[in-house]
C-alpha cells in the first residue's frame, strides 16, 4: 500500500472513531433522558432502563455508522484540500480518483457490519424491546409501584402509596392503600411491603405489620383488623402472559421480524422492510464515495459551504430512501425498482461530480 493510501485510511478511521463516539454519546444522552422520563411517569420500569437503552443503541447503530463514515471521509478529503496537501499529491501524479481505493477499504467493512446489524442484530434488538415493554404493560398497576408514587388500579378502585424502605430486605416502606369493593371501603396501612411470586406464577404484594380498616358506606358498620402479614393479589399467570406468548406477539411487529421470514412473506409491508434493511449498507457505500467530490473544494472558498451541501445531500438521500420505502409499502412502486432506484441515482451523481472534478480544460490559445 502506498504512502498516500496508508495515510488516507489511517485518517479516515481516526475521524470515524471520533465522530462515532460523539454521535453515540449524544444519542445515548437523549435516549436516557427519554427513558428516565418514561420510568418516572410509570410507562416503563426503572429496572429496564439500561436494557432498553442498550437494545435501542443496537437499532440505531446502522445509521450512526453510516453517518460517521460519511462525515469522516468528507472531513478527511476537505482537510487535505484546505491545507494544500492535495497539491503535493497531485504534483506526484495522483488524482482525485486515487481516493476511491482507500475510501472503499474503510467503507466496505463498515457496510458489511451495517448489513449484519440491519439483517440480524437490529430485528433481535427490536424483539427484546417489544418483550420488555409487553411484560411491563401486562403487569397489574400495583406491581409497577415505586417508592414515592401514587398508583391507581381497577379504574381507581385501588390506590396505593409507599415510601422508601427503612429495613434491609424490604422493597417498600410505610404503605397506605385504599380499596373500594361493592360492599366495603377499606384503608390498609403497613410498615413495609415486598413482592412475592408463587410457584404457579401468581404475584402478590405482601404487607407486613399493619392494620386494615373497613367501613360500609351509608351504614354504621365498622371493623378493624391487625395483621403481621397480608397479601394482595397483583396478577395471575394465564395463557396470554407466558414468555412464549409475549415473544410471539413481539415477533409480529414488522421491525422485529426475522429477515428470513420477511423474504418468505410476499406482502408490501414485508417488502418495504426488506428494502430498508438492504438500503442502509448500500447507502453507507454510496455516501462514502459521494463524500470524495463533495470534499474536494477550493481552499480559497468558505470553510462551511461544502459541509452544508454535504449535509443536505445526506438528508436528501435518507429522505428519498424513506419515500421509496413508503411507496413500496403502498404498492406505488415495485420492490425491484425501489430497492435500487435511489442508490443508482446517487451513484450517477457521484460519477458525474467526479468527472467534473477530473475534467481538465485545454488552455486557451494565445491571442495573435
Amino acid at each position: 500500500m502506498s504512502l498516500f493510501k496508508r495515510s488516507a485510511v489511517s485518517e479516515i478511521l481516526s475521524h470515524s472513531g471520533v465522530v462515532l463516539s460523539t454521535l453515540l454519546i449524544v444519542w445515548l444522552s437523549v435516549l436516557l433522558v427519554r427513558l428516565l422520563g418514561e420510568a418516572a411517569n410509570g410507562t416503563i420500569g426503572p429496572d429496564v432502563v439500561l436494557g432498553l437503552a442498550a437494545f435501542s443503541s443496537i437499532t440505531a447503530l446502522p445509521i450512526i455508522l453510516a453517518v460517521s463514515l460519511f462525515i469522516a471521509v468528507l472531513t478527511t478529503v476537505t482537510r487535505s484540500f484546505r491545507e494544500s496537501e492535495m497539491v503535493v499529491w497531485f504534483a506526484s501524479g495522483l488524482s482525485l480518483k486515487n481516493w476511491i481505493t482507500p475510501v472503499l477499504q474503510c467503507a466496505v467493512p463498515v457496510a458489511i457490519l451495517i448489513a449484519v446489524l440491519t439483517l440480524q442484530a437490529s430485528p433481535w434488538a427490536y424483539r427484546q424491546i417489544a418483550e420488555y415493554r409487553q411484560r411491563f404493560e401486562q403487569r397489574s398497576d400495583l406491581s409497577k409501584v415505586t417508592a414515592g408514587q401514587f398508583i391507581e388500579s381497577d379504574d381507581g378502585a385501588r390506590v396505593f402509596y409507599a415510601d422508601s424502605p427503612e429495613k434491609e430486605g424490604d422493597e417498600l416502606g410505610n404503605v397506605i392503600a385504599r380499596v373500594i369493593d361493592p360492599q366495603w371501603l377499606s384503608i390498609v396501612t403497613a410498615q413495609s411491603a415486598r413482592m412475592e411470586e408463587q410457584p404457579n406464577g401468581d404475584r402478590f404484594l405482601v404487607l407486613s405489620e399493619g392494620h386494615r380498616y373497613d367501613l360500609k358506606p351509608g351504614q354504621a358498620e365498622f371493623r378493624m383488623v391487625d395483621f403481621e402479614s397480608y397479601g394482595m393479589r397483583l396478577e395471575s399467570r394465564d395463557a396470554g402472559n407466558t414468555a412464549e406468548t409475549i415473544r410471539a406477539r413481539a415477533e409480529q411487529q414488522i421491525k422485529a421480524r426475522q429477515t428470513t421470514l420477511l423474504f418468505s412473506d410476499d406482502n408490501p409491508e414485508s417488502r418495504s422492510q426488506i428494502m430498508w434493511r438492504l438500503a442502509l449498507p448500500l447507502a453507507a457505500l454510496n455516501l462514502a464515495l459521494l463524500a470524495i467530490p463533495l470534499g474536494a473544494v477550493n481552499p480559497r472558498m468558505g470553510r462551511s459551504g461544502n459541509i452544508l451541501v454535504a449535509g443536505l445531500v445526506g438528508l436528501l438521500y435518507m429522505n428519498l430512501i424513506n419515500l421509496s420505502r413508503g411507496w413500496i409499502r403502498n404498492e406505488q412502486l415495485g420492490f425491484e425498482i425501489g430497492l435500487w432506484l435511489v442508490h443508482a441515482i446517487f451513484l450517477l451523481i457521484m460519477v458525474f461530480m467526479m468527472w467534473r472534478k477530473l475534467r481538465i480544460k485545454a488552455p486557451k490559445p494565445p491571442a495573435s
